[in-house]
């Protein structure tokens, strides 16, 4: 092998070198030493993930993660920052959401009292001037950084730059996707009062959406891209069982493939990764060593979450519904 980016020979995950052309980054030279290191905290992604995820970090853009809700994009960033050990700063979006809330606002209750204080002192215009007190009040001793502004700024000298997590960003309106897109292209914030905020080193970002509507090209362009599906019943019975290790084997086969056989159901919302997980733990919970009709009626609650997807299963038959999971496995 040539050594070369793509180079798929084993490697020794234990090794700690930088990437000349990454600067900060722990040896990572190839995706296999990716997928093992993900792997070691029980994230299995796929190659074309792990290539992603691989490109994103050597050639520092954002990685942007479609997929249905509960299958591990959000997981990503968070692999991600245990892994690099970097702070992890999350963005949840919603509709509404504005400046204010994702970048920078004014502690305004702060300013106040010290409005309070110089005149206590003497007043504004005697022993402070105006300019003097307009420049100490919106200082960034009274800013109140958020998720965008913090990512951008790292306050502590020598800390590495964090990992952006900007979840669910289909939530947030296409006014504030414009505005991510400016960030984003210079990894820098005007505040107008201050002046320009840029990142001595871009943040590793990672964007999810779980597509309730689309997101635009100019900030899809910005981007690598990634869609995460839902996980063959393989990979999901790896996941479950280095997440619930305590679950016994036979009724952790049972789950993945009774949660396979729903997937293939007409359902509003089919189960992800994550609900498998959390209806595992459930199970165990009760102390269940296999699946039942009886039980998996009394916690569908746990793996649905719309009362016309149960009752659609109920419908169907959940008997029939487990011999068929069963016979596929």
């Amino acid at each position: 092998m040539d050594g070369s980016p793509l180079d798929e020979s084993p490697l020794d995950v234990n090794a700690v070198a930088t990437d000349p052309g990454t600067p900060g980054l722990p040896g990572l030279p190839t995706i296999d030493a990716l997928e093992q290191r993900l792997e070691g905290v029980s994230y299995f992604a796929d190659r074309s993930l792990s290539t992603a995820i691989f490109l994103s970090l050597r050639l520092q853009r954002p990685l942007f993660l479609e997929g249905e809700a509960g299958v591990g994009k959000t997981e990503v960033a968070k692999v991600l920052a245990r892994l690099l050990d970097r702070r992890l700063i999350r963005l949840q979006c919603y509709e509404g959401l504005d400046v204010s809330s994702a970048v920078y606002e004014w502690d305004y209750s702060r300013q106040m009292l010290e409005i309070r204080l110089l005149e206590a002192e003497g007043g504004v215009g005697r022993t402070v001037s105006r300019e003097e007190a307009r420049r100490d009040l919106f200082s960034e001793d009274f800013l109140l950084k958020r998720p965008l502004l913090q990512a951008v700024a790292v306050e502590e000298a020598g800390e590495p730059a964090p990992v952006l997590l900007i979840d669910e960003l289909d939530r947030a309106d296409e006014e504030f996707e414009a505005f991510l897109l400016e960030v984003l292209s210079d990894f820098q914030v005007t505040v107008p009062e201050i002046g320009t905020l840029r990142a001595e080193e871009p943040p590793i970002v990672v964007i999810t959406s779980n597509r309730t509507r689309e997101i635009h090209d100019a900030l899809r362009r910005r981007c690598l891209y990634h869609w995460i599906d839902y996980p063959p019943y393989d990979k999901e019975l790896r996941i479950v069982e280095a997440k619930v290790p305590e679950a016994a084997e036979a009724l952790a086969g049972e789950v993945v493939r009774f949660v396979q056989e729903l997937r293939g159901a007409e359902l509003y919302k089919r189960p992800g990764v994550a609900e498998t997980l959390d209806w595992l733990r459930a199970l165990v919970a009760l102390d269940r060593e296999t699946l039942t009709p009886k039980t998996i009626d009394a916690t569908l609650g746990v793996l649905l979450k719309y009362q016309d997807d149960i009752e659609q299963v109920r419908d169907t038959g959940i008997e029939r519904l487990l011999g068929h999971a069963e016979a596929g496995g």
